[in-house]
Order: structure tokens, then C-alpha cells, then sequence
């Protein structure tokens, strides 16, 4: 067995998996809905019934079925004398359909790949003999990469030296260095819910203690929450997305930044900016709220959402001293980000203001079918319009996300349930739908949305075991 997961662990993943049918069925679907979004890696061992049961106030029968259901619908696999551990189940690449066409998958908030770069691409392939001629290792990254990032910031007003940038392979990537160079055990980590959820599995990775503070698509950051929990929690570290936050897509405000400088700067604490949705603007009316240059932030970015997730590099922006600790660090992790990817990416940075405007175009058309599709669809559900980003997050009205996601997955349509992006439990009256597919695409998946809707309020079974079979 690879790795064990502990009933308490288990309880807190699950979150609200409460549906409207048989309380068995409704945490069955919980833990395959975990298997689905690899929050349950395979082989992970489970607890046994009895602690389970303990953990969720259930009875050991409820349990009981629970694991029997998933054993089948070949989640899991129970041997006498060793519990029951998680299978691997298949998966479908982000966004595509299967050879049937039956299958859309909106796990992934994945725009399709800028159109301008196969030719960029070309371009650099024609210079492989001076690529292959460098040495390849370099933790720090390309010169030449490192000073078209730092001339972007410059040009937003943040003066920036190359010193001051650090080449990494995607955003991932670089919240991962700075959680296991910053961070130690047990450190208390300020976070956003919702929020991106592998920014929170990268901090409690290394051990740090998440507490989160609530951002509304309508009524922004919770800023008395905030200040209480930097009096009170006094985290080593505040992880925001400050500019089309994903998944609310919401933008903060001069007051709301305000707020969290203050607040970290009265503690010590280093805020961690993710910016990789701030390129990603449709039609925002007023400008990001500006954060200073201060030595105790750090800004994370890349180059998926904008260009491409296939290519994986992104920076790290931060005061000299703490790009010396990261790139120290670093070979822990790897050995640098690849040159080719480099190369692409030197000829990229200059043309972002071009290809911005055209991703919000491409954005623009997803975002306006969808809440068009979904407000004539679910007149009961709050759909918000946000001015950027990848996502809508969607009011539902019943803690049903995880029942109703499901269920569209036995239909054909794979989405992330609200929990997957909660840090402390719930959104379970929360779905995120992005709109980065097609307005074709996003409207047979609001279809198929309805449907499984009625089937869930109705009480419906959310799929039988040749259903889920087809679809994982």
C-alpha cells in the first residue's frame, strides 16, 4: 500500500456529502467523487468501518454498504485482513470528448492553446543547434526569459531586476518551492475559500496549518475575518489570487488589498500573490486593485491560462534575498525548466498584451453563452457575470454539489464539485463551471446539467455500476 488516510482525514475531505438519497449511497459517491479528482491517490488504504463510522456519526452499517458500493463499482478493493484500498480508475484528457463524442470534461478550466504558437514553436526549433549547445541546468532560469518577465513588471509600475525573477515549470511548481522553502511544519498558512485547490494540497504537503478566510462573488473578501485571523493566527504566510480569483472570478478592491498588506505587514507575514488568472480580462471596467513593492511579497505567474496549460513555465517574482533562498533550494525539486520551453516562452512575454486581448475574446464568447445557457436553464440557481477569468461560481440553492456532479459524470459531463475547493469544508451549495470550452460545447453541458438536476431534487439514483463504468 502506498499510502493510508486516516477517518478524520477522510470526514474532513469528504465535506458535506450529504445528499437526498440513501445515506450509504451519498457517502459512496463522496469517495468516489474524491477517487475522480485524485484526492484519493490509488492504492490508498481506508480506514476501517468501524473508525469511519465513528468519525461521520454514522453506524458501522451505513459504512459497511458504503464500502460495499464502491467495491462495486471497482473504486475500492477490500482483502480479508487488510481493509479496503482505492483502485486507479480511468481518465479523459481535460476538455475533449471521447471517440464516442459523448463525453465533456470541464474539470479542467483549460482555454485551448493560443493559435499563434505552432508558429512561435517553429521558430525556435530552427534554432535547436545553439539550444542544445547550453549546459541545460539552470535553477534559476534563462537570462533572457528572466529579463523579458522583469521588463513586463517594470512596465506595470513594479521596477524589477532580473535578479529578482526565477524560472520555474508552472505556477504549480513554484507555489510548491515556496511552500517547502518558506514554510515548516505546522506553520499557519492564511488561504482564501474557495480557492485553488492545489495551491492548499501544496501547503499541507509540507505540514502547514490552513486557515481560511471567505471570498463571496458578489461581496468580495471577508475583510473582518481577515484581520482577525492575522491578530489571532499570526500565519507565517497569506496565499491570495487576487485578480480574477479562481473559482468566484472576483477582483479585489483597493480597500480589500489594503487590508491584507496591513495586516501582513503587522505581523510578518509574506504574502504569496497568484496572478495567473490576472491576464485573463473580458471586459473589467475598473483597474486591479495595485499591490506595493514590498520586499514580503512574492507574485507567482505563468504562461498556461494565457497560452497554453501544455506549456509549463512560470516565475516567481520576489525580493533578491528570497530568490537566493528558493533557487538554493530548488535542486531538491528539479534541476531547472527545460530551455526549449524557454525559448518559447522569451518570444512569448513581450507579445502577452497581444494575446491577452485575443484569449479575452476567446473568454468572452465562453463566459456569455454559459450565463446565457444557465439563467434560462436554472432561473432558481444565482449565476454571477464576472469580468475575467475562467469560471462561474454558481449558487445551486441545496448542498447538492457533489451528488449532482456525480451524476452528470454517469451522463457525460465531468465537473468539480464546490467541496474540491473548500479549505475548511462546505461550498456544497457551490458548483464551478467554466467557460473556456466552445459555446457549443458549454450549452450541451448545461443540457446535460439539467437533467441530472431534476434527477437529483427528484431523488434520483446518481448511476448504476455499468453507468459509472462508461464514464471513469
Amino acid at each position: 500500500m502506498d499510502s493510508r488516510i486516516s477517518a478524520r482525514a477522510l470526514a474532513e475531505a469528504l465535506g458535506g456529502w450529504r445528499g437526498t438519497g440513501p445515506a450509504y449511497e451519498a457517502l459512496a459517491d463522496g469517495v468516489r467523487l474524491l477517487c475522480l479528482d485524485n484526492r484519493l491517490a490509488p492504492a490508498t488504504a481506508l480506514p476501517a468501518e468501524r473508525e469511519l463510522a465513528t468519525a461521520l456519526s454514522l453506524s458501522r452499517t451505513t459504512v459497511a454498504a458504503a464500502y460495499r458500493s464502491l467495491r462495486d463499482t471497482g473504486h475500492i478493493e477490500s482483502l480479508r485482513g487488510s481493509g479496503s484500498v482505492t483502485l486507479p480508475v480511468g481518465r479523459n484528457d481535460p476538455g475533449r470528448y471521447e471517440a464516442d463524442d459523448t463525453i465533456i470534461d470541464l474539470q479542467q478550466a483549460s482555454p485551448a492553446a493560443w493559435p499563434g504558437l505552432p508558429a512561435v514553436v517553429s521558430e525556435v526549433a530552427q534554432d535547436a543547434p545553439a539550444l542544445v549547445a547550453r549546459i541545460g541546468y539552470d535553477v534559476v532560469g534563462d537570462p533572457t526569459l528572466r529579463s523579458a518577465i522583469a521588463e513586463r513588471y517594470v512596465r506595470r509600475g513594479l521596477p524589477t531586476d532580473p535578479d529578482q525573477i526565477l524560472v520555474t515549470t508552472g505556477a504549480q511548481s513554484a507555489i510548491h518551492l515556496i511552500a517547502s522553502i518558506l514554510l515548516t511544519r505546522a506553520d499557519r498558512v492564511m488561504i482564501e475559500t474557495p480557492t485553488y485547490p492545489h495551491a492548499a494540497d501544496a501547503f499541507r504537503r509540507v505540514g502547514a496549518r490552513l486557515v481560511g478566510v471567505p471570498v463571496d462573488p458578489e461581496r468580495g473578501w471577508d475583510l473582518e475575518r481577515a484581520a482577525q485571523t492575522f491578530a489571532r493566527a499570526l500565519p507565517t504566510l497569506a496565499y491570495l489570487m487576487p485578480d480574477f480569483h479562481n473559482p468566484t472570478g472576483r477582483t479585489m478592491t483597493s480597500l480589500e488589498a489594503a487590508t491584507f498588506v496591513e495586516g501582513a505587514r503587522r505581523v510578518g507575514s509574506v504574502l504569496v500573490l497568484d496572478e495567473t488568472t490576472a491576464e485573463l480580462d473580458i471586459d473589467r471596467r475598473e483597474t486591479a486593485a495595485p499591490f506595493p513593492d514590498d520586499d514580503r511579497i512574492i507574485r507567482v505567474a505563468s504562461l498556461g491560462k494565457t497560452v497554453w496549460g501544455g506549456l509549463r513555465v512560470g516565475w516567481i517574482r520576489a525580493a533578491p534575498d528570497i530568490i537566493r533562498r528558493l533557487a538554493a533550494g530548488r535542486p531538491v525539486h528539479d534541476l531547472g525548466t527545460p530551455e526549449f520551453e524557454q525559448a518559447i516562452a522569451a518570444r512569448l512575454v513581450p507579445r502577452l498584451d497581444e494575446i491577452s486581448v485575443q484569449r479575452g475574446d476567446l473568454l468572452r464568447a465562453g463566459r456569455d453563452s454559459l450565463v446565457a445557457a444557465l439563467r434560462r436553464t436554472f432561473p432558481e440557481w444565482e449565476v454571477p457575470e464576472p469580468s475575467g477569468g475562467v469560471s462561474l461560481w454558481v449558487g445551486i440553492g441545496h448542498p447538492l454539489s457533489t451528488p449532482l456532479v456525480m451524476n452528470a459524470r454517469a451522463r457525460g459531463l465531468a465537473l468539480s464539485a464546490g467541496s474540491r475547493f473548500a479549505v475548511e469544508g462546505g461550498h456544497d451549495r457551490r458548483l464551478r463551471l467554466p467557460f473556456t470550452a466552445a459555446p457549443p460545447t458549454l450549452e450541451r453541458a448545461v443540457d446535460i446539467l439539467r437533467t441530472a438536476w431534476d434527477d437529483v431534487r427528484g431523488g434520483g439514483s446518481v448511476a448504476t455500476r455499468d453507468e459509472l463504468s462508461t464514464v471513469v
